[in-house]
């Protein structure tokens, strides 16, 4: 079994990104603002074994399958399969002993780039197949933090790889003033367990249209049954895009100037405006992570795509290759 390490990625602009191997978390990423000074935009812990008592999900990779799988189980070539439920019955982010709580191998290193593995076995968390996963992280000269992310399996499976870094581009305090774009339509509305109901909707004329530039807050508590069954926005958009790597969200903190454009390869892209953040988790240097202190836009596949024939489809074969690109590319304005 790999050892738990962690290390510090550079770019020549002075950004930093430190990672651990230990649920392939991204544990800070500092970028600068308007005025060149260097901040930290995520959430987490000072040491990698602070994730192991705290928010399994801050900063991690996630697998086999990001986001919900309905009352965990799903059916593939005729066969059932039962998964671990951990969330409203449901299966999330891959069950308790997902890809977050896995010590990834690590393959390759440098001063901007570090390559992670982890060999998944058959019947880990009750989905079939040796999963081989290959993530690599680069921080690159254009401050994007990019993921590559590669996969391949013995037998038929499916996955949904993500990365869940909570974003604060202020650093601190709510993240209700963020201005936030997503070059979408639709968005998969949701049961009150979260469960995409396998129709999609129009965001026009709803608190859902962010397709263009629009404060997180300013229609977060509205009297909307979408919103009341999220307690705020934890839904996946669908993206106005092919498979082709294009721009699928901006973020834009007006206070310190920074930008977050993503990027991705992804048919959706999943926001989560923090809305189970509730103060007591204690974080990096004693910082309390308040309700909606942080932000998530997780490009992945539709939540419980197996489930609904008619979302794209998420099974891998043998002899195939599962091949996701993000990029999360910071600026200032």
């Amino acid at each position: 079994m790999a050892k738990i390490f962690d290390c510090t990625l550079t770019n020549r602009h002075g950004c930093s990104m430190r990672v651990t191997n230990f649920g392939g978390r991204v544990m800070s990423l500092f970028v600068p603002d308007r005025n060149g000074l260097l901040g930290d935009v995520v959430l987490g812990y000072d040491t990698p074994e602070g994730y192991a008592n705290g928010n399994p999900y801050f900063g991690s990779l996630i697998g086999r399958f990001g986001n919900r799988l309905a009352k965990g189980k799903f059916s593939l070539d005729g066969k059932d399969y039962r998964l671990p439920t951990n969330n409203q019955g449901n299966c999330l982010h891959g069950g308790p002993i997902g890809f977050h709580n896995a010590v990834w191998e690590v393959l390759h290193q440098s001063n901007n780039e570090i390559q992670l593995q982890y060999q998944s076995p058959n019947g880990e968390a009750g989905f079939p197949g040796n999963l081989l996963c290959q993530v690599m992280y680069q921080l690159t000269e254009a401050n994007e933090l990019k993921i590559d992310y590669h996969a391949t399996t013995d037998a038929p499976t499916v996955v949904n790889l993500t990365h869940h870094s909570f974003f604060n581009l202020k650093g601190e305090g709510d993240i209700l003033n963020h201005q936030l774009m997503i070059d979408a339509n639709q968005f998969c509305p949701v049961d009150e367990t979260l469960v995409p109901l396998g129709q999609l909707q129009l965001v026009r004329n709803t608190p859902f249209d962010f397709t263009e530039l629009t404060e997180i807050g300013s229609r977060i508590n509205q009297d909307d049954i979408q919103l009341r069954v999220g307690n705020g926005y934890d839904h996946c958009w669908v993206l106005n895009k092919d498979h082709a790597l294009s721009l699928a969200a901006l973020a834009y903190e007006p206070m310190s100037g920074r930008t977050m454009e993503v990027w991705t390869t992804e048919p959706g892209l999943q926001f989560y405006s923090g809305n189970f953040l509730n103060g007591k988790e204690g974080g990096k240097q004693g910082q309390q992570y308040a309700f909606r202190s942080g932000f998530c836009l997780e490009a992945q596949h539709f939540p419980d795509s197996p489930n609904h024939p008619n979302f794209p489809s998420t099974v891998l074969r043998p002899g195939e290759t599962y091949h996701q690109q993000t990029i999360y590319k910071f600026g200032i304005y």
